[in-house]
């Protein structure tokens, strides 16, 4: 890899990669969503903000994601509607996102010729576990119109490998966490709420169990993917092998704050009965096999680092704000 494209770079996960490759020397195009105050989501914190070139638009325009491709010989696709509630509200809006951006990546991949296509998947695509740990070969399951959209990209991207032979890897990363994450997502909502000085915190199901990587191990992951020759065509699964129910992740989370909590559900944060992922535990053997990726750290060390860079970022989140 030489000079990279991050889309959905302003993200999340996106922002860390973009920051890790230009770390490792790559040159980086960073598509990032316009908004009206010309932001670039996390890119704007970052230490590398002024080496990275940087594009606003929009995934589901095709014109401005071809032209971003040119001059790249990889993409890391990241861009994406991923809050799950919100899918329930508006389900197109996770069609044009999902999979009509996914399809302008594959075609302007495609037309240009670029020489390596990382898509990014998740492990909603599974749905509820039938069998632990979830490997590759598992089933999908679009038990959200989230998940589905996710699985119809997943797809759209195989045939593109066979129909095309364009260099496809789809990634599939298990739950990420980490510093900059949505405050959507359980870990900063429960930390945040805490940091607020809220004594019974208010969250959903705690009954599930989900299988927890640090961000920056996500990240190793999709570098040493797109470096395998042997994975092109292939789904891969990111993740710990490990999982942890979300009532003992309250538990860890106020052990290492040092403080006690009470929970208070919420109908707003549950998910429809038929929709709620039960269970999510990761079979990594493919990528330990096929890759020299080893994660570096553990749920512990992962959840002070988090704590710790929410302490200094509260001010960046609303906890009592609830989002869908």
């Amino acid at each position: 890899m030489k000079k990279v494209l991050v889309t959905g770079a302003g993200g999340f996960i996106g922002s860390h990669l973009t920051e890790r490759c230009l770390e490792l020397g790559f040159q980086v195009k960073a598509l990032v969503h316009y908004n009206s105050q010309n932001s670039w989501g996390w890119l704007e914190q970052s230490r590398y903000k002024d080496e990275v070139e940087v594009i606003s638009g929009d995934i589901r325009d095709f014109d401005l994601v071809h032209t971003s491709l040119k001059d790249v010989d990889t993409v890391f696709h990241l861009a994406a509607l991923i809050g799950i509630p919100y899918s329930y509200v508006s389900p197109l809006a996770y069609i044009k996102t999902n999979l009509i951006g996914t399809y302008n990546v594959l075609q302007g991949c495609r037309e240009l010729e670029t020489e390596k296509v990382i898509v990014t998947s998740t492990s909603e695509t599974y749905g509820t576990a039938q069998y632990v740990p979830i490997d590759e070969k598992h089933p999908a399951v679009g038990q959200s119109p989230y998940s589905a959209s996710k699985i119809a990209a997943d797809q759209l991207a195989t045939s593109f490998h066979l129909s095309f032979d364009l260099p496809v890897t789809i990634v599939r990363p298990f739950n990420t966490y980490g510093p900059r994450q949505s405050a959507r997502a359980i870990i900063p909502t429960i930390i945040s709420q805490i940091l607020d000085g809220v004594k019974t915190i208010t969250l959903g199901n705690l009954h599930p169990t989900r299988d927890l990587t640090f961000v920056q191990d996500t990240v190793k992951g999709f570098l040493a993917v797109a470096e395998s020759r042997s994975l092109v065509g292939e789904a891969v699964n990111i993740g710990m092998n490990k999982e942890v129910s979300m009532a003992a992740l309250v538990d860890l989370i106020a052990e290492l704050m040092n403080v006690e909590v009470k929970v208070a559900g919420s109908s707003q944060r549950i998910r429809p009965e038929k929709s709620e992922v039960g269970r999510l535990c990761c079979n990594n053997a493919k990528i330990l096999s096929q890759t020299q990726w080893q994660p570096q750290t553990d749920l512990r060390s992962g959840l002070q680092k988090t704590i710790a860079w929410l302490e200094n970022n509260i001010d960046l989140y609303k906890p009592s704000v609830y989002n869908i």
